[in-house]
């Protein structure tokens, strides 16, 4: 067996990181190297096992005698399940990689500098704050790494995530104080994120942060002092501290004395930098009146500033209504028609996350739609959400008046719950205009709206008349709680593992689940005592049951063929049946029969006649059993069937049972199948158009994985079940009729012949009088007191607010829809409905398309829940919100003061300093940017706040390209290019060309994270990072018609960039298209109805300026590269090319002036071909053809430099020598899994390379000695 040699010591990172990784190895498909998880021992190993004295703990041995690795790399890397160091793919792997070399190589020796002097684990010869410097000097990069990203490598923890948390183990315990923290914040994040992982703290347990309580020096140590000094140590220090103190001494000598034949300069005193705090937009503006924007830009980006007053201007203008430019919808449009409606929200209460998805996505492809041209309509409303509703005003109703909705009566109670809808219904609307929204507000319609009751109603008699819509007696899922049904969705499974005690709304006492009791039931007319033994996970429904079944070939009961059991509590007997759904192999292979409580057993009653006998009522009690079962609520029924088994002596064991608990929702009750007589919608024929609708390519499904689930479910769907046994919803327009004639015998509720649907009921008695054969006045009708199932009226939706079944303008317009964009969770509840309904009410498709997006889930991928307190307001991201903030949602939600605490902690690991401000644009944004087409999206909210950053840099360039057009400045009347651009003009031109492309490409693919991609990429890396840098030497110097051409080709830039992102980022774009001048009077007044830029108008490719900008940018990244090595950060060192062939010279010459600005460089030139380069230069390679010399001479000092390679090289030579012996050893090839081999290969080949540099720049030093 593996042995793991780990030491003792809780602060010993290297260790700790081996043991976490191998509890990931435990939790996935094992070690990397594929053998069984190692035995640990807190122990160095024995020097008699070792072939050679082991370096460093920790150590693995791959069982007796067989292969050794040391160190916490490589070890790690073992351990590490195989396939989870990286996403995927080389380049992921690659990425691990060099984090894991960052954490090895820069923030371990930081970490250690800054924490061990503190803990008094080593004398430290640098000043704290210098070390504490150094810390943070590593830190930035993966600060700046982590503003855009979850972990390292991917969307879950790898090796590289590992390497780095157990290096700053230290930090964070000891020295990163709470300000400091504040200063890190994604790394902060990502490292708390990282630490509340399952295998972290089954080794870290609860990692405590540094408090900032004491000073470093009084920080208390891991537990035990440091071993004392010997004498000779102590001397060894003396002589250190003694020679820091004259270095000191004469470097402050030097600061002090101004250089020869020179003053000493004064230094003016640094400004303090003040906070300018949140800027707000506060000039007086009436609601619908356009912005001021005649005003100076502030200097930076606020959200509030920019969000402020537009969105009640568009409102007013009518931008986002369909008829706005036209004379009315019904005007030929050759652009065509774009109609969506929304996925109307409960009316209950407020947007969460999932719902900012789907709003951004559905916005931003409305805008774009709008911004084409078309006759566009995205239509709002909201559902009266039945259940929902009622409960959260049953509870207010409790909590402030002490009644009940019965005590009430349904009238009064109707009428608190429109009074409640009046007061908190608007919250949902106002959320939606604050998430920019562009909906057509007039058109706003409610579920409960006279209008779409109406349609509600005619769909009912219509289907009610066709024979679609029937009465049966059926097993539904009945919760106790709300006496009612209830639909599958709004049914939770809950799994367990074994014996579970949970709470039930009703109960005092916990109720056990997830455990099979068996017992026995005595055969009938047996000599020997003979029984059957059955096993049930609902003791209390034996009660219910009506026969035993056992499956046709089990040898063990032939037997008993036409044999019967006896119950013990009740005068029956129970037959004993053979069919093939029992599973042999199951228990006993008996199983007890209980066809009013068990979906299967209901089905195996049909199949053999036998009688289902309810045995509860609609609130859990028991009925139709004897004394002393009677009346007892169904739980403590249990316990004492249970009790009464073991009493008679039938009981034979209990043992766990891992089942999944079916719960409900709402009330979190546990629900019963029940046989109730119900309203059912016959879904067969309906299913089968529909799925034939996908089939032929009239309704596409995307993404297309979607479609095998579509047709599965319409394959196999079952007849839904409409009514609910609720007073808030669409009261079924059925009468039960009874008719005052000796002829006609009294009908019973199951009975549909004795039902009539009706518009009125007038008309309904008209139909019962005509059924019957009698007058209308010997008719009596009893309205149905149930309401039809929400997802009914949702069903209608896209018809039912267009005015059917009422022909209407909008209806022959906007029917049948364009697009419906939602969630793929009710693809089944919601989407099929929509479709099955249209199909047979209109005859017509309700949509051409069905665009399925991903589920929102928390950082961590886990569902979004109020228990968890990971449930997010779209308002408290786009404003900010404090921990305290969050913690007090919690106290006005519904939630049990149980999960309230539960949600704090919850809280508290995910959002430590609360959630900062990021604003609608940033949060629209990263919602698209995140939306990938597959099943679930793990959001960090933190990642949101990147994209706040990104608004800042548009800011920014506006600002700047605004002062460089000038105030006299006027635009082309075209965008098209006048003939004299310059090299730069060209290529940006190209790539905002490219840009257009692909936006307009990823909109019609619904590949938003394309879209978002590819205006990122332009506005920040190339028009920011690359031509404003460019355009900063042109617009300040003579050449005035170069500066002109510059001028319009940024202008072009601010024009078409804005517009394409206007339909994800409107405030900002809107705020900053206001400023711009336009080319001709006649432009639309606001950006929201501007065209969106699409390639016929930006043609302006240009591979030639693109190749030559590829150089530039190469040459630029090579030079940076070389001026960080040699640190050259504060000088512009001179730069010389030499290039392969006459072509690439002339290429390199066009674009040295790009060079110079980019890379902050001295003198850029091009060698003449076979010409040497200066001596004293550092040489890199910027392309096959192209070799960078920079000049080093007289601006590094050779001595200084060199040793510091040497000592370098000696310690990547020594890397290299363990990989070559570690690869070397026995058994290396057979034993060490392939990838792992290759990621050894891969390291080693850096290593040599790394080597190869390193001896090319001694070289070179050595000659400036």
């Amino acid at each position: 067996m593996s042995i793991l040699y780990v030491s003792p010591h809780p602060d010993a990172f290297p260790s700790l990181r081996a043991l976490i990784a191998a509890r990931y190895g435990e939790a996935g498909d094992g070690p990397g190297w594929g053998g069984a998880p190692p035995r640990v021992c807190l122990q160095p190993p024995p020097a008699s096992r070792t072939p050679f004295p082991p370096p460093r703990l920790p150590a693995l041995e791959q069982g007796p005698g067989g292969l050794w690795v040391w160190g916490a790399t490589a070890v790690a890397q073992m351990l590490w399940p195989a396939g989870l160091g990286g996403p995927g793919g080389s380049r992921a792997a690659v990425l691990v990689q060099q984090w894991v070399s960052y954490a090895d190589t820069e923030l371990i020796p930081a970490a250690c500098g800054a924490t061990l002097p503190a803990l008094g684990l080593r004398s430290s010869v640098q000043d704290p704050q210098a070390a504490l410097g150094a810390l943070g000097r590593v830190l930035s990069p993966l600060e700046e790494w982590l503003r855009l990203h979850t972990y390292l490598a991917g969307e879950a923890p790898t090796l590289a995530d590992l390497a780095a948390v157990t290096a700053l183990l230290l930090p964070f315990r000891y020295v990163l104080d709470p300000s400091a923290r504040r200063v890190w914040g994604n790394v902060t994040r990502w490292f708390t994120t990282c630490v509340q992982q399952p295998e972290f703290r089954a080794v870290l347990g609860e990692v405590t942060l540094c408090s900032g309580a004491r000073p470093l020096s009084q920080q208390p140590g891991p537990g035990a002092t440091a071993p004392p000094k010997t004498p000779a140590q102590l001397k060894k220090e003396a002589k250190k501290l003694e020679k820091l103190e004259k270095f000191q001494q004469k470097q402050k000598i030097q600061q002090q004395q101004p250089p020869p034949g020179e003053q000493k300069k004064v230094k003016p005193e640094k400004r303090e930098k003040r906070d300018p705090g949140v800027i707000t937009y506060d000039l007086p503006t009436p609601p619908g009146e356009k912005k001021d924007v005649s005003s100076t830009m502030p200097d930076s980006y606020s959200p509030q500033y920019v969000e402020a007053a537009w969105y009640p201007w568009w409102e007013r203008q009518g931008f986002f209504k369909p008829e706005y430019g036209r004379s009315c919808v019904s005007a030929p449009n050759p652009r065509g028609v774009f109609m969506m409606c929304i996925p109307p929200p409960n009316v209950t209460g407020s947007l969460h996350l999932g719902h900012a998805l789907t709003n951004a996505i559905q916005d931003s492809l409305t805008r774009w739609h709008r911004m084409r041209g078309e006759t566009t309509l995205w239509n709002p409303g909201c559902d009266h959400a039945g259940i929902a509703t009622q409960v959260v005003v049953e509870k207010k109703l409790w909590r402030e008046q002490g009644l009940s909705r019965h005590q009430l009566g349904r009238e009064a109670f109707l009428r608190e719950v429109w009074k409640w809808k009046g007061e908190k219904g608007d919250r949902i609307y106002h959320q939606l205009r604050k998430l920019g929204s562009s909906l057509d507000w007039d058109r706003a319609c409610f579920t409960m709206d006279p209008k779409l009751s109406a349609a509600v109603t005619e769909a009912f008699v219509r289907l009610h008349e066709e024979g679609v819509v029937y009465r049966s007696t059926r097993l539904v899922n009945w919760s106790c709680t709300l006496n009612s049904a209830i639909s599958d969705i709004e049914v939770d499974k809950k799994e367990l593992t074994g014996r579970t005690l949970l709470s039930v709304p009703g109960y005092k006492e916990k109720v056990e689940f997830g455990v099979l009791i068996s017992f026995a039931y005595k055969v009938l007319g047996s000599e020997s005592d003979e029984e059957v033994v059955v096993a049930t996970t609902r003791v209390e429904t034996m009660l219910g049951d009506v026969a035993v079944a056992v499956h046709p070939e089990d040898p063990r009961y032939q037997h008993l063929k036409g044999k019967s059991v006896a119950h013990p509590f009740l005068a029956r007997s129970l037959p004993i049946l053979f069919d093939d759904f029992v599973d042999m192999e199951f228990g006993t292979g008996a199983v007890k029969i209980t066809p009013a409580h068990d979906q299967n057993d209901y089905e195996v009653g049909q199949r053999h006649g036998l009688e289902a006998v309810s045995i509860m009522d609609s609130q859990g009690a028991l009925i139709n059993v004897p004394p002393p079962f009677l009346g007892l609520p169904r739980f403590e029924a249990r316990k004492a069937v249970l009790a009464a088994l073991k009493e008679r002596g039938l009981f034979r064991g209990v043992q766990d049972n891992p089942m999944v608990v079916p719960l409900c929702n709402r009330s979190k009750d546990v629900v019963e199948p029940l046989l109730r007589p119900q309203w059912y919608v016959r879904c067969g024929e309906m299913a089968q158009a529909a799925s034939a609708a996908v089939t032929r390519g009239d309704l596409r499904i995307l993404p297309e994985a979607h479609q095998r689930t579509w047709h599965a479910w319409m394959d196999n769907i079952r007849d839904w079940c409409i009514s609910r046994q609720l007073w808030w919803g669409h009261r079924i327009p059925a009468y039960f009729v009874t008719v005052s004639d000796p002829a006609v015998p009294p009908g019973e509720d199951p009975d549909g012949r004795y039902w009539v649907s009706g518009r009125s009921e007038a008309e309904a008695r008209e139909k019962a009088a005509k059924a019957f054969r009698v007058s209308p006045d010997k008719i009596s009708l009893q309205q149905d007191e149930d309401v039809l199932d929400t997802w009914f009226s949702s069903g209608l939706f896209p018809f039912s607010i267009l005015g059917w079944p009422n022909q209407s303008e909008d209806l022959s317009v906007f029917y049948p829809g364009t697009l419906l964009e939602t969630g793929h969770d009710i693809l089944f509840f919601w989407v099929a409905r929509m479709v099955m309904l249209g199909l047979k009410l209109t005859g017509r498709l309700p949509f051409r398309e069905v665009y399925l997006h991903a589920i929102v889930r928390d950082a961590h991928g886990r569902k979004m829940s109020k228990s968890l307190g990971n449930v997010i307001d779209p308002l408290d991201v786009i404003h900010g919100v404090s921990l305290q903030g969050l913690h007090d949602q919690l106290l006005n939600s519904n939630l049990d003061p149980s999960e309230v605490d539960r949600a704090r902690e919850g809280q508290k690991a995910d959002f430590p300093a609360g959630i900062p401000e990021c604003g609608t644009d940033a949060l629209r944004f990263g919602l698209c940017a995140y939306t990938s087409q597959g099943r679930d999206i793990n959001l960090d909210v933190n990642r949101i706040l990147g994209y706040r950053h990104f608004c800042n840099k548009l800011w920014n360039a506006t600002k700047f390209a605004l002062r460089g057009l000038g105030k006299g400045f006027v635009p082309a009347a075209t965008s098209e290019p006048g003939g004299g651009e310059s090299l730069v003009d060209r290529w940006i031109r190209s790539r905002l060309t490219e840009a257009v492309r692909l936006s307009n490409q990823g909109f019609q693919a619904y590949d938003f994270p394309a879209v978002t991609t590819a205006q990122y990429n332009f506005w920040l890396y190339e028009l920011c990072d690359v031509y404003l840098e460019c355009l900063k030497p042109v617009l300040n110097g003579v050449d005035q018609v170069a500066a002109e051409h510059a001028r319009q080709t940024l202008y072009t830039c601010l024009d078409v960039g804005l517009r394409l992102l206007s339909p994800f980022m409107p405030f900002v774009t809107e705020e900053l298209f206001q400023r711009l001048p336009r080319r001709t009077p006649q432009a639309p007044p606001s950006l929201c109805v501007t065209p969106y830029p699409e390639p016929a108008e930006c043609s302006w490719k240009d591979p030639e300026a693109e190749a030559a900008l590829e150089l530039a940018l190469s040459i630029t990244r090579v030079v940076r590269s070389l001026r960080a090595d040699y640190n050259l950060t504060r000088i512009r060192p001179d730069c010389f090319l030499e290039v392969a062939d006459q072509a690439t010279g002339t290429q390199a010459s066009a674009v040295s002036a790009y060079v110079q600005a980019l890379a902050s460089a001295g003198v850029v030139a091009v060698l003449a071909l076979g010409a040497p380069a200066p001596q004293g230069c550092a040489v890199a390679l910027a392309s096959d053809r192209c070799s960078v010399h920079l000049q080093l001479q007289g601006l590094v000092d050779p001595a200084r430099e060199l040793g510091k390679l040497q000592a370098k090289r000696g310690e990547v030579q020594r890397q290299a020598q363990r990989l070559r012996e570690r690869r070397a050893a026995e058994g290396y090839p057979a034993k060490v899994p392939l990838k792992v081999q290759e990621a050894d290969e891969a390291k080693l080949q850096q290593t040599e390379a790394e080597l190869r540099k390193m001896d090319e720049a001694i070289a070179l030093f050595q000659k400036m000695l």
